[in-house]
């Protein structure tokens, strides 16, 4: 059987340009919301958000070159290159075509969609920029990680919703299994805090309106929560087999043993009301890592702040773990991070690849007033010190995808 580990991570986040500082701020309980400051806030209704911050694209690309990307691709393209470093993996002539890149989008390039169609507007055809096409396309990211780096291998988008980068990650082991790359660079990217990509989701009452207290905003599994805190970044994590990583003395993080993905069919953006999909996504994932319940030591949960949303995940992890579900420590990164979508999942799954290696299970922060039907242990507002030996992380996104990934800690 392959064994999948992970050998190199890179992300800019709310809470830092580095998976060092995001996830020294995490261990912290530190909140990355605020007000946002890169769009008109007066147009829409959220006016709070967990942006990338001190980030200069010229600096990475030039100004010709920034020109021509939307910012989701930027983001994505500098974490690649942080998660390259990282793994201290070069793409040469050798390996060009066994280095796949996964790195995946739900949205496409929204702020550069906007931008175009109001220019179009304004002034017609000849005034919209020919690059406007292929910047807002999800799938040239990955082609222009791959570009930068000189692979030639797979090279595509998944788009799952808010399961999105979780499914990349689960994929990208698959393509490693079945023989198609030796190394996958997998992962999200957003920067989808544009306006009207906002004041669709408040039309949806799907976001916090808590604009004056921001940091107090996202408050996962908290009676008083009034809808997810939009956030963007990404993040990129690189992937091989152990042998290959062995073979070329990788640092190694961690190890993937679990994945599964389920969909509800059930509503656009409603989960299923009898958890039945995601109940099995988890069993699934638990199987094909030869796992009980009893193996996970905690849970990092999908955990949005949103009513409905976290209450179905509390209910579903009753019904896979049943009574041993008050024993096993659950939290929520997103009240730090806000809610990234497409990269949520490979913000989530770098926190529980650190916190394996720290021993430190993260907070669920601005839990005050707990929500007597969310009654698990969700670490409420300071970091836990706990040996770990396997983590879960869950992922759900609109159209009824969840994604379930299990990470366990390296040993030889």
């Amino acid at each position: 059987m392959t064994r999948i580990v992970i050998t190199g991570m890179g992300c800019l986040s709310p809470l830092g340009n580095s998976v060092q500082t995001t996830w020294e701020g995490i261990k912290a309980g530190r909140s990355g919301i605020a007000t946002l400051t890169r769009l008109d806030i007066s147009t829409v209704e959220t006016k709070i958000g967990g942006e990338v911050k001190g980030f200069e694209p010229e600096a990475h690309f030039g100004h010709k070159e920034a020109r021509r990307m939307d910012r989701f691709s930027q983001l994505a393209v500098v974490a690649a290159l942080q998660a390259v470093e990282d793994a201290n993996y070069a793409i040469t002539p050798d390996n060009t075509f066994d280095t796949a890149v996964l790195v995946s989008n739900g949205f496409g390039g929204p702020e550069t969609l906007g931008e175009s169609i109001e220019t179009f507007r304004l002034y017609g055809t000849k005034k919209v920029k020919p690059t406007s096409f292929p910047a807002v396309l999800p799938n040239i990211v990955s082609a222009s990680i791959a570009m930068r780096l000189g692979s030639r291998g797979v090279c595509f988008n998944y788009a799952a919703a808010c399961a999105t980068s979780a499914v990349s990650i689960g994929e990208g082991a698959e393509l490693i299994k079945r023989g198609d790359a030796e190394v996958v660079l997998v992962g999200g990217t957003e920067a989808s805090l544009v306006p009207y990509v906002l004041a669709g989701l408040n039309s949806m009452r799907a976001m916090s309106t808590r604009n004056d207290d921001p940091e107090c905003a996202s408050r996962p599994f908290d009676a008083n929560r009034d809808g997810f805190v939009p956030a963007e970044g990404a993040a990129v994590l690189v992937l091989e087999s152990l042998e290959h990583a062995r073979s070329r003395g990788a640092h190694i993080y961690g190890e993937l043993v679990g994945y599964a993905a389920s969909c509800d069919a059930w509503h656009v953006t409603a989960p299923d009301s009898e958890g039945t999909s995601i109940t099995y996504a988890i069993r699934r994932a638990l199987q094909k890592a030869g796992l009980t319940i009893y193996d996970i030591d905690y849970i990092n949960a999908h955990g949005t702040s949103t009513l409905l949303g976290d209450l179905q995940e509390t209910r579903v992890i009753k019904q896979v773990f049943g009574e041993h579900a008050y024993k096993v420590p659950i939290s929520s990164t997103k009240s730090m991070t806000g809610h990234a979508m497409s990269t949520s999942g490979a913000f989530e799954a770098i926190f529980s690849i650190m916190a394996l290696n720290d021993g430190i299970m993260p907070p669920t922060i601005n839990l005050e007033t707990p929500d007597p039907a969310c009654d698990l242990d969700y670490i409420p507002n300071v970091a836990r010190a706990k040996p770990l030996t396997y983590v879960m992380s869950n992922s759900f996104g609109f159209g009824g995808q969840n994604a379930i990934l299990i990470f366990k800690k390296y040993t030889e």
